[in-house]
């Protein structure tokens, strides 16, 4: 039975404060930084994402998501936003879609909502978020934001950060190479994970000191569940936030889709059928704008304006595994085993692509390396010439984190 609203609340509290003077091995920090935010900062905070709602509406799952004008959602504080020329019918004006030959179990998003449609035309759907979230997210400090795998290659385990992340993905190599986009077919799993853990499978694009990270992720302290979800992660300027929550992130321009949204059912280990959704994040060769697109049909669900970031195109690509460790034993990854090459048993990225520099998509990515920063918890197979149908580029990740 799922447990939400105070109950869950409680609970959760309970079991971060009672672990809180735990050593920093372990993962947590002195309870002195649990009071990051005081309560005004709180409060404002509150106010930059719930914004004022045309009607309030729920999903499928019951989660309340606020109708919000298409020009007062958070992305719109951003002092880049002051002399705008963005409107609710926006989509790419020069924007290269790679064919989509398989089908998802994401075709049309009216089914998420409980009344069969979403938000009204001219506003866009964004979670509700209370105190306790603001708090409970906030207890792990920076160490519990998502991130990418090349920092363990220079700093390994003396960095802080990550020495609670561990990745099992493939990338491309740093070799000051250009990326305008890439795209991905992922595995829905559910792997399980303890309340101030998190896993995720992902698609992260580096754009210079920046990066933006698409795909599905189990996070108790985010979500109060242990369900997969959709999930966008952005950095950006000095600012990071999930989905469409703070002034950096995704610009949303369908009324249809919730950020966070459940990506229920999900596969399971041996089924002779699994569930995936595709997934892109292709840039806008007009204008430099990041569109991020989900779906069979590859739908453009939202974008981020070129002046978010630093540089102008992508420095480096990984897709795979992302896990955060918080306590011992740290939590799964897939399916929680290591994999062995079988897409029936595997947790697998699959059909990978990436847009080059001439943006022209490149279906091979043959020179792509695989990494893992602990083969003792977590593993991935780079397996570029696959024989599964339709498959093309796969990459196989998971494992139980149980050595950690």
């Amino acid at each position: 039975m799922e447990v939400r609203g105070p109950v869950m609340c409680v609970l959760l509290m309970c079991y971060i404060f009672g672990h809180i003077m735990t050593s920093h091995k372990n993962g947590f920090i002195q309870a002195r930084s649990s009071s990051k935010y005081g309560d005004l900062e709180i409060e404002k905070k509150l106010r930059t994402i719930n914004k004022p709602a045309v009607k309030i509406i729920k999903t499928i799952h019951g989660e309340l998501y606020g109708c919000v004008d298409f020009f007062k959602q958070p992305a719109f504080d951003h002092p880049s936003m002051k002399n705008h020329t963005y409107h609710y019918k926006m989509r790419p004006v020069s924007h290269p879609k790679e064919k989509r030959k398989s089908e998802t179990n994401n075709t049309g998003f009216g089914h998420l909502w409980e009344n069969g449609v979403g938000c009204p035309i001219g506003t866009v759907p964004i979670r509700r978020i209370t105190k306790d979230d603001i708090l409970g997210l906030n207890l792990l400090e920076d160490k519990y934001k998502p991130g990418g795998s090349y920092n363990t290659t220079t700093y390994g385990t003396t960095d802080p950060y990550y020495d609670q992340h561990h990745f099992a993905v493939g990338r491309t190599p740093n070799k000051g190479m250009i990326f305008n986009g890439a795209t991905m077919e992922l595995c829905v799993t559910a792997p399980k994970v303890k309340p101030a853990q998190f896993s995720s499978a992902r698609l992260h694009i580096q754009i210079g000191d920046d990066f933006i990270q698409i795909g599905i992720i189990v996070n108790p302290l985010l979500y109060k569940d242990d369900q997969p979800r959709l999930f966008l992660y952005t950095k950006a300027g000095g600012q990071q936030c999930y989905n469409n929550q703070c002034d950096v992130g995704m610009i949303s321009v369908r009324a249809d889709v919730p950020m966070g949204t459940s990506m229920l059912p999900a596969s399971v280990r041996g089924a002779k059928t699994s569930y995936f959704s595709s997934f892109g994040l292709i840039k806008d060769k007009a204008n430099g704008n990041w569109w991020f697109e989900f779906g069979k049909d590859a739908d453009e669900i939202g974008f981020w304006p070129s002046e978010r970031f630093r540089q102008s195109s992508g420095t480096y690509v990984e897709w795979g595994g992302e896990v955060f460790t918080a306590s011992l034993p740290g939590p799964q990854m897939g399916y929680g085993i290591f994999p062995f090459q079988d897409a029936r048993y595997d947790a697998y990225v699959k059909r990978v692509a990436i847009l080059d520099a001439n943006f022209n998509f490149d279906n091979k990515v043959d020179y792509m390396e695989s990494f893992s920063d602990d083969n003792g918890g977590y593993q991935v197979i780079d397996f570029v010439k696959s024989d599964f149908k339709d498959a093309g580029h796969i990459i196989f990740y998971g494992g139980s984190g149980l050595n950690h």
